[in-house]
């Protein structure tokens, strides 16, 4: 006959294992919203990471040489290519499947608040804030 101990063992273990087949990885390959930009997401320090790796342009057609951070406020920055471009900064994980930290916007050149949160297995939400100004975009995953 069992124990008291080893049904709750057995109880804890089933629950443990299912959690753990819920939690959802961020990491891979992501396509964004627009379709023009992919981006590599990877674990780092405690958190997640994310760069840019592929450009539907990557050419900037007005001065025929790669795509830059064109947008930076500051010169120095305003010289690295957009390829390799870091987005992510202090992602931490903030729940299950989901980190929160900073994001930098290429469009502008601005940094803002953000969550990431992997809503599916190759669907992530990527929201971003200013005060109380909120707005996101859903990427999908395009490799692992």
């Amino acid at each position: 006959m069992f124990s008291r101990f080893a049904i709750l063992s057995i109880i804890l273990t089933a629950l443990l294992g299912a959690s753990a087949a819920h939690a959802q990885s961020a990491d891979g390959t992501w396509l964004t919203q627009a379709g023009d930009a992919r981006v590599k997401i990877s674990k780092c320090g405690g958190g997640i990471c994310g760069h840019i790796v592929w450009l539907r342009e990557p050419m900037d057609t007005a001065t025929g040489q790669p795509a830059s951070d064109s947008k930076n406020p500051n010169p120095a920055l305003a010289k690295r290519p957009m390829i390799g471009l870091p987005l992510f900064s202090g992602m931490q994980p903030a729940g299950p499947n989901k980190w929160s930290g900073q994001i930098y916007n290429a469009d502008d050149g601005s940094t803002y608040a953000s969550s990431v949160t992997v809503t599916g297995a190759d669907s992530l939400r990527v929201e971003g804030c200013v005060g109380a100004l909120c707005g996101g975009e859903s990427w999908t995953r395009t490799g692992r």
